[in-house]
Protein backbone atom coordinates (compact mmCIF):
# COMPACT_ATOMS: atom_id res chain seq x y z
CA UNK A 1 0.00 0.00 0.00
CA UNK A 2 1.41 3.39 -0.92
CA UNK A 3 -0.63 5.81 1.16
CA UNK A 4 0.00 7.92 4.20
CA UNK A 5 -1.59 5.81 6.98
CA UNK A 6 -2.75 9.00 8.70
CA UNK A 7 -5.53 9.31 6.11
CA UNK A 8 -6.83 5.74 6.54
CA UNK A 9 -9.26 5.37 9.40
CA UNK A 10 -8.29 2.57 11.79
CA UNK A 11 -11.48 0.64 10.92
CA UNK A 12 -10.78 0.68 7.17
CA UNK A 13 -9.50 -2.56 5.67
CA UNK A 14 -7.01 -1.82 2.88
CA UNK A 15 -5.23 -4.67 1.10
CA UNK A 16 -1.46 -4.47 1.04
CA UNK A 17 -1.75 -5.42 -2.64
CA UNK A 18 -3.58 -2.21 -3.53
CA UNK A 19 -2.13 1.11 -4.65
CA UNK A 20 -3.43 4.25 -2.98
CA UNK A 21 -2.38 7.67 -4.27
CA UNK A 22 -1.03 10.60 -2.29
CA UNK A 23 -3.50 12.61 -0.19
CA UNK A 24 -6.24 10.01 -0.59
CA UNK A 25 -8.52 9.63 2.43
CA UNK A 26 -10.28 6.38 3.32
CA UNK A 27 -12.86 6.68 6.10
CA UNK A 28 -14.62 4.39 8.60
CA UNK A 29 -15.45 0.76 7.82
CA UNK A 30 -14.44 0.89 4.14
CA UNK A 31 -12.88 -2.10 2.38
CA UNK A 32 -10.32 -1.83 -0.42
CA UNK A 33 -9.56 -5.23 -1.98
CA UNK A 34 -6.49 -6.65 -3.74
CA UNK A 35 -5.25 -5.08 -6.96
CA UNK A 36 -7.24 -1.86 -6.52
CA UNK A 37 -5.60 1.28 -7.91
CA UNK A 38 -6.79 4.59 -6.49
CA UNK A 39 -5.31 7.88 -7.65
CA UNK A 40 -4.29 10.94 -5.67
CA UNK A 41 -6.57 13.37 -3.84
CA UNK A 42 -9.48 10.91 -3.66
CA UNK A 43 -11.96 10.84 -0.78
CA UNK A 44 -13.57 7.49 0.02
CA UNK A 45 -16.47 7.86 2.47
CA UNK A 46 -17.66 5.53 5.21
CA UNK A 47 -18.67 1.93 4.51
CA UNK A 48 -17.48 1.90 0.89
CA UNK A 49 -16.65 -1.45 -0.74
CA UNK A 50 -14.16 -1.43 -3.62
CA UNK A 51 -13.72 -4.86 -5.18
CA UNK A 52 -10.65 -6.57 -6.62
CA UNK A 53 -8.96 -4.83 -9.54
CA UNK A 54 -11.12 -1.68 -9.60
CA UNK A 55 -9.37 1.42 -10.94
CA UNK A 56 -10.20 4.93 -9.69
CA UNK A 57 -8.52 8.05 -11.08
CA UNK A 58 -7.38 11.27 -9.40
CA UNK A 59 -9.54 13.87 -7.61
CA UNK A 60 -12.62 11.67 -7.18
CA UNK A 61 -15.14 11.81 -4.36
CA UNK A 62 -16.95 8.63 -3.39
CA UNK A 63 -19.62 9.17 -0.76
CA UNK A 64 -20.79 6.78 2.00
CA UNK A 65 -22.21 3.29 1.41
CA UNK A 66 -21.06 2.94 -2.22
CA UNK A 67 -20.37 -0.51 -3.75
CA UNK A 68 -17.94 -0.64 -6.67
CA UNK A 69 -17.51 -4.16 -7.99
CA UNK A 70 -14.80 -5.76 -10.08
CA UNK A 71 -14.74 -4.58 -13.70
CA UNK A 72 -15.45 -0.91 -12.97
CA UNK A 73 -13.07 1.82 -14.12
CA UNK A 74 -13.60 5.34 -12.81
CA UNK A 75 -11.58 8.08 -14.45
CA UNK A 76 -10.54 11.46 -12.96
CA UNK A 77 -12.71 14.03 -11.13
CA UNK A 78 -15.77 11.78 -10.79
CA UNK A 79 -18.36 12.32 -8.06
CA UNK A 80 -20.28 9.27 -6.80
CA UNK A 81 -23.13 10.08 -4.43
CA UNK A 82 -24.17 8.14 -1.33
CA UNK A 83 -25.39 4.55 -1.70
CA UNK A 84 -24.61 4.20 -5.41
CA UNK A 85 -24.21 0.58 -6.53
CA UNK A 86 -22.31 -0.69 -9.56
CA UNK A 87 -23.03 -4.19 -10.87
CA UNK A 88 -20.76 -6.51 -12.85
CA UNK A 89 -22.95 -9.48 -13.85
CA UNK A 90 -25.98 -9.13 -16.16
CA UNK A 91 -27.54 -12.42 -15.01
CA UNK A 92 -26.58 -12.92 -11.36
CA UNK A 93 -27.43 -16.14 -9.59
CA UNK A 94 -26.38 -18.03 -6.51
CA UNK A 95 -24.70 -20.65 -8.71
CA UNK A 96 -20.93 -20.33 -9.18
CA UNK A 97 -19.52 -17.04 -10.38
CA UNK A 98 -16.59 -16.93 -12.78
CA UNK A 99 -14.60 -14.29 -14.65
CA UNK A 100 -16.55 -15.19 -17.80
CA UNK A 101 -19.60 -13.49 -16.29
CA UNK A 102 -17.75 -10.21 -15.64
CA UNK A 103 -19.10 -7.25 -17.64
CA UNK A 104 -17.06 -4.03 -17.46
CA UNK A 105 -18.30 -0.48 -16.83
CA UNK A 106 -16.52 2.81 -17.53
CA UNK A 107 -17.18 6.17 -15.87
CA UNK A 108 -15.34 8.92 -17.74
CA UNK A 109 -13.76 12.16 -16.49
CA UNK A 110 -15.97 14.64 -14.69
CA UNK A 111 -19.13 12.53 -14.50
CA UNK A 112 -21.43 12.84 -11.46
CA UNK A 113 -23.72 10.08 -10.21
CA UNK A 114 -26.53 11.03 -7.82
CA UNK A 115 -27.38 9.27 -4.56
CA UNK A 116 -29.02 5.83 -4.57
CA UNK A 117 -28.43 5.21 -8.27
CA UNK A 118 -27.78 1.74 -9.65
CA UNK A 119 -25.39 1.37 -12.57
CA UNK A 120 -26.08 -1.80 -14.57
CA UNK A 121 -22.84 -3.21 -15.96
CA UNK A 122 -21.67 -3.00 -19.54
CA UNK A 123 -22.18 0.71 -20.08
CA UNK A 124 -20.11 3.86 -20.43
CA UNK A 125 -21.00 7.04 -18.60
CA UNK A 126 -19.29 9.64 -20.75
CA UNK A 127 -17.42 12.82 -19.78
CA UNK A 128 -19.11 15.49 -17.70
CA UNK A 129 -22.49 13.73 -17.67
CA UNK A 130 -24.90 13.87 -14.74
CA UNK A 131 -27.01 11.01 -13.39
CA UNK A 132 -29.96 12.16 -11.27
CA UNK A 133 -30.50 10.68 -7.81
CA UNK A 134 -32.31 7.36 -7.61
CA UNK A 135 -31.73 6.45 -11.25
CA UNK A 136 -31.28 2.98 -12.71
CA UNK A 137 -28.80 3.38 -15.55
CA UNK A 138 -29.13 0.59 -18.13
CA UNK A 139 -27.65 2.24 -21.25
CA UNK A 140 -24.67 4.39 -22.19
CA UNK A 141 -24.90 8.02 -21.14
CA UNK A 142 -23.67 10.55 -23.72
CA UNK A 143 -21.12 13.23 -22.92
CA UNK A 144 -22.44 16.34 -21.14
CA UNK A 145 -26.01 15.12 -20.73
CA UNK A 146 -28.42 14.85 -17.82
CA UNK A 147 -30.29 11.55 -17.38
CA UNK A 148 -32.54 10.35 -14.60
CA UNK A 149 -35.36 7.95 -13.79
CA UNK A 150 -36.00 4.22 -13.80
CA UNK A 151 -34.79 3.42 -16.33
CA UNK A 152 -32.67 6.56 -16.68
CA UNK A 153 -33.58 8.58 -19.77
CA UNK A 154 -32.11 11.61 -21.52
CA UNK A 155 -33.48 14.87 -20.12
CA UNK A 156 -31.23 17.56 -21.57
CA UNK A 157 -27.82 18.51 -22.88
CA UNK A 158 -25.65 20.23 -20.24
Amino acid sequence: MTANPYFNHETAVVSNNSTIGENTKIWHFSTIREGVKIGKNVTIGQNVYIDTGVKIGDNCKIQNNVSIYRGVIIEDSVFIGPSVTFTNDLYPSVEGWSDERLVNTLVQNGASIGANSTIVCGITIEKNSLIGAGSVVTKNVAEETLVYGNPAKFKKKL
